[in-house]
Parts: C-alpha cells; structure tokens; sequence
C-alpha cells in the first residue's frame, strides 16, 4: 500500500487502535478461533523487525501484526496467534502445553469466581470461625498468583492462592485486618478447593489503618504553605502523533496492556542512542518461609498485565506544573479495547544547577540551569503503586527511576517470626524484595554496538608509581552472552559501557553510552528455590543478548504457573556472540525491603533506578548553548 497525496502514513511502531484491536478480534472470529469460553492475554502489537523498522522509506507500509494470547476455558487449552491486520489473516498459530509453560495472567473474572468458591467450602468457613469471624460476607478474599511449588493437582490447571481480609464495614480498608494463618489452595477451572493451609496463627489484627481517619492520622497540618509551578511562555516539547521532541531530543512514546509506556527510537540531535525500552518485568519475592509467605513471588507484568493497571492521572496530585498528558488504549479478557484517560504525564521541570564557575582571572560569573522532561505513569497492583519516571536531562542523561508506595503486604504477627518486622499490634510485614527488569535495545550511532566493563583499579606503589597515589581502571570486553552476565560491584565503581563499533568521536575513541546501577541486591533466594528457577533474570544485574524480534520477556511469554528456565535463560542457551553486534541490555534494578513502622499504614515513596550517561558520545559538553534565562524572570545577575 502506498500513501496517496495528502495522507499520514501510519508509523510501524505506532501503538494499537481501538479499531485495530476490533479488527483483530473479527479476524480470530472469523478463522474459528474463538468461542464463549475464550479469553484474550498480551494482545499487542507484534512490532516488525528492526531493520526493516530502520529501513522504513514512510510511504510503504510494513506488515501489522497483532500477537494474541488465547486461552480457551472450557475445555482448558492454551494457543498463541499472530493476526496481520493488512491482509486479515491469521498468519500463525501455536499450541502451548500448560503443564510446560504455564498459563496467561490472572483473569479478571476469576476474582468474583475465587471468593464465591471458598464462600462455599467448610474448611475454609471452620478456618474463619476458629478466628471469630462467622459472617464469611465480610471477608474479602484475595486471589494471587500460586507460583510452582510441587503439588501435582496443579499441575495443567488455572490455580489460585487466596489469603483474606476482614472488612467490617463497606468502605473500611480491610488490609489492616488479615486473617491471619489461613491459605486457600483454589482450582477455578474445576470451581474447586484443592486445600486449606492453617498455621498457628489464630487472630485477627483490630487496629484500624485506615489512613484517611481523623482518629489514625491526627489532625491535619495547617502550616504548609502552597507550591505553584507555571510555565507562562508555555512548555519548551511537541508532542505530536505519538512523538515527543525536546531540546535535541526525540522519543517515540508506546503503550499496552503488559508492559505500560514503552519508548522507541530516542534519539539526540537525529543520533541514534537507545531503540527500544521498557520494564519488561518485575517480580515481588517473599523472604519468609512460612506457608502464609514462602509461596509469594509475583511476576506483576507477566501475571497480571501491569500496563492494564495504570492509574488515570490527575493535575495537582500525581503531576505538578504544565502538564501534557496522553491516553492509552489496552485491552480487556474478551478483545475489547479499553482507554486509559491521562494515563501517561509530560512535564518539563527544573533540577538545579546545571554548570556554574566564578572565575579569578577573567571576573565573570556564569551559572546555567538544568532541567529535564519527565515522561511517566503509575499502576496499581492489589495493595503496592508503582510510579515509572523517564528522565531526559539537557547534558544527554537518560535515567528511569521507580516509585513504589502503597500498602506493604500485611499478616497477623506472634512476635516470633525472624522474618518479619512488627508494625501495629499483632501485625507484622515479612521482608520482601521488589526486582524490575528494565529491556534496553541500544542503538549508540547504529546497530553494531560493544559493552566494556569498567571499573576501578588500584595500582600497587612502586616503578611508575613513587607516591602510591595512581588510580587505574580496568576494561573488560564481554564478547558473549555467557560473558555478558554481570552483577554490580560498588566498592569497584563497575558499569559497563556500550560503545558503537563503527563510530569514534573526535579524540579517536568510539561512542559511547554507560550504564550506571545503583548496585542494590539481587535476587536473595537460594539458586536451587522455585523462584531463582522462574525468575533467573533477577539474579543478575546485567545480560546482554543477539537482538531478536520476539526475544522480550525475561522470564518467557507466559509466566503464570511457569515452572522456570524461560526467558533469558533460554535466550542465552547459544551462546551467541555479542561483541560488535545488535544486542540488547537487561538490567535488574530494585528495592530490598525490611518494612519500618514508618512504612505503616501506607508508605512514603522509595526509589530504585539507573542512569544512562554519554561518555565520550559528544566531543564536548553539549550545553554550551544552553541560555541563560535568570534575568528574564528573576532579575538574578548571573554573569556577576
């Protein structure tokens, strides 16, 4: 197809459509592909091949493929498909074997059906009387993901583990009041429960945290005085069909229902440095080995389709200042598609100083301000909210920084568990860790790009080194994905450099971008547990791997009931060469948390993240031209 006088050729990378979702839907519908009892997972678009991406001419359209998840409840199978939208065929389809590979995410109907399933089993109810509840209406039961923990009835079959919440009154948060020791095995494709799991913990936690409650929160402050951002010339970005330019910068901004926002071909003054990123995955680990807790590992993007959770933003409250805001269309269990009012923020704001000298020998004084464009969204998962922050800086920074708040996840507590932290009388939070894996398809100045280790090197006092003062460093190439599987190391300043091969700036040397980890822990389960099987990717800072077009799920394409070893485990089996190659980085970044009486009963903000940081990407600092706009609205005298 061509693009005749006049009209817009849609862009390969272009996010899906309503209309482009329904047709999907009509195309599965009319090849047989679906029933009444179908339900549709990770319906996205199945993005074309790089290079052909790359080589895109604009008035040519590339083949749109829609990747579609199926899962067919009764009787229980599971497929893939691939839909090509231009010519309205089903272009393939796979079986998958469940008992292999596991299942898509949770489904929204199952919630409704779990608590009407334990609501009708005696062991539960007797459970709940043990605790003094006798009216099972006011318990409410939350079904989560059950993890593969070696009991063979789960085995090829939807499962769920439900623990629960005693609410005595609609609109009282009930996570204050677990009931706690008592754990629900739920098969929901057999409307059944396979077992119920008591501990010794027989009570239920009264004190209310309901933090909207006079009586829990006190008095509100009354000396907080205002704070009003304005931009009264207007903001300094255009964001136009999709794509975001800011001072030298250009994003192609992506959304959908697993991943949330996606960026695509950022580029700084038309160079390429990064062609795909996105969380790819997180995963949420339980460090206590109580049958309450041993079993909680949540993969929340591969599980329960993060991207479908985002929060619908407001002025004032999740974004201050000139905000622009952008919808995002996801999809539901039956295909059909779903819009997201405001779920992605962009805002420019001001961070401080950007390069500042006051020099003795000239008598001038200069001081520029730096400032960044935020690109952002938040989801919310059950009893956590997470925020995403993309930063772009004026000095050619990239950095994403993580925001987790909401609830941590509350237990009734005897005061004798080593793993957990007591937070309210009877009430306790095990420590648990929050691991995202962040994708990173590179692109610094084109395709062919290398990845050094870098990190200090002490050198001993002696020849060449009188005074025992030298610092090193040392360069370590990774030519292969076995090599290519890092952890950080603080104490040496290790990060790793990714550098073109076929590019070198002025002083001779190639270009490069580094990849700066905050170093926190990895994965601290024991490497032989189920959950360093499912969730490999975490016990790693750094991979990187042969770019593929479908390579992009850490822990493999369906993660529910995956008993492990896909994803970037089985990326990695070849061993392919990645020195001067198309490659991709993954890097597992997150938040080890021993939950504090503060985190209670709701939590500040904690942060996790990294920077992607130009070295020797410009021959100079590439602000130089950046103005100085002090005396435009301060009357502040910045040159002295």
């Amino acid at each position: 197809m061509n693009t005749s006088e006049g009209e817009t050729m849609q862009h390969p990378l272009s996010a899906l459509t309503s209309d482009e979702i329904r047709a999907t839907r009509k195309i599965l519908d009319e090849a047989g592909l679906t029933g009444e009892h179908t339900r549709f997972s990770y319906v996205m678009l199945r993005e074309p091949h790089k290079k052909d991406v790359l080589a895109w001419d604009g008035t040519s359209a590339l083949p749109r493929e829609v990747s579609v998840l199926l899962t067919q409840l009764d009787p229980l199978s599971l497929s893939t498909a691939v839909v090509e939208l231009g010519s309205g065929e089903v272009v393939s389809r796979t079986e998958l074997d469940p008992a292999a590979v596991g299942f898509g995410p949770c489904l929204d109907e199952d919630y409704d059906l779990v608590e009407e399933i334990v609501r009708t089993d005696q062991r539960w109810l007797d459970a709940l009387a043990k605790r003094g509840i006798t009216d099972a209406g006011k318990v409410r039961a939350v079904p989560l993901s059950a993890g593969v923990f070696g009991y063979d009835d789960e085995v090829g079959a939807r499962v769920y583990r439900v623990l629960s919440f005693y609410q005595e009154k609609p609109g009282e948060l009930p996570w204050a009041h677990p009931v706690g020791g008592v754990i629900a095995h739920v098969d929901v494709g057999n409307r059944k429960v396979l077992r119920v799991v008591e501990t010794h913990v027989e009570h239920v936690p009264r004190e209310s945290g309901d933090y909207l409650d006079d009586a829990v929160r006190g008095p509100e402050r009354t000396d907080l005085k205002p704070i009003e951002i304005t931009q009264p010339e207007g903001v300094s970005f255009t964001f136009e069909d999709g794509v975001l330019s800011w001072q030298n910068w250009r994003i192609r901004l992506g959304f959908n229902g697993r991943e949330g926002l996606t960026l695509h071909q950022i580029s700084y003054g038309d160079r390429p440095i990064v062609y795909r990123a996105s969380v790819a995955e997180m995963v949420v680990n339980y460090g206590d080995p109580g049958p309450t807790h041993g079993w909680q590992n949540y993969f929340d993007l591969g599980e329960y389709q993060f991207g479908r959770l985002a929060n619908s933003l407001e002025l004032g409250c999740d974004c201050l200042g000139e905000i622009t805001y952008a919808d995002a269309v996801v999809v539901d269990d039956h295909c059909e598609p779903k819009t997201i009012r405001n779920a992605v923020c962009i805002h420019e704001e001001d961070i401080g100083v950007l390069w500042k000298h006051n020099d003795y020998f000239t008598g001038t004084s200069e001081t520029r301000r730096q400032r960044r464009l935020v690109v952002s969204f938040f989801g919310t998962i059950g009893n956590y909210d997470y925020g995403f922050y993309w930063y772009f800086t004026l000095d050619g920074t990239i950095e994403l920084e993580v925001k987790a708040t909401g609830i941590p996840f509350p237990s009734g507590y005897d005061g004798e568990d080593p793993y957990f932290a007591e937070l309210a009388p009877g009430l306790g939070a095990p420590v648990h860790q929050h691991l995202f894996s962040v994708r990173l398809d590179l692109t610094v100045d084109g395709v062919r790009n290398h990845v050094d280790e870098l990190e200090v090197a002490p050198v001993p006092m002696g020849e060449g080194n009188p005074w025992g003062n030298a610092i090193g460093r040392k360069r370590t190439r990774l030519h292969t994905e076995a090599d290519a599987q890092r952890v950080a190391a603080n104490h040496l300043g290790r990060v790793w450099a990714v550098s073109s091969t076929d590019r070198t700036n002025r002083l001779g040397r190639p270009t490069s971008y580094v990849l700066h980890p905050q170093g926190q822990p990895t994965l601290l389960a024991d490497e032989a547990s189920s959950i360093a099987h499912r969730a490999t990717f975490a016990r790693k800072h750094l991979w990187v791997t042969r770019y593929d077009r479908d390579e992009l799920w850490p822990s493999g394409y369906t993660v529910n009931q995956n008993p492990g070893g896909d994803g970037l485990p089985a990326y990695v089996a070849g061993n392919r060469p990645v020195d001067g190659e198309d490659i991709v980085l993954w890097h597992t970044l997150g938040l080890t948390h021993y939950v504090r009486p503060e985190d209670w009963p709701i939590m500040p903000v904690d942060h996790a993240g990294f920077k992607l940081k130009p070295d020797g990407f410009f021959d100079r600092n590439p602000t130089l031209d950046v103005p100085d706009l002090s005396k435009r609205h301060t009357g502040c005298e910045c040159d002295g």
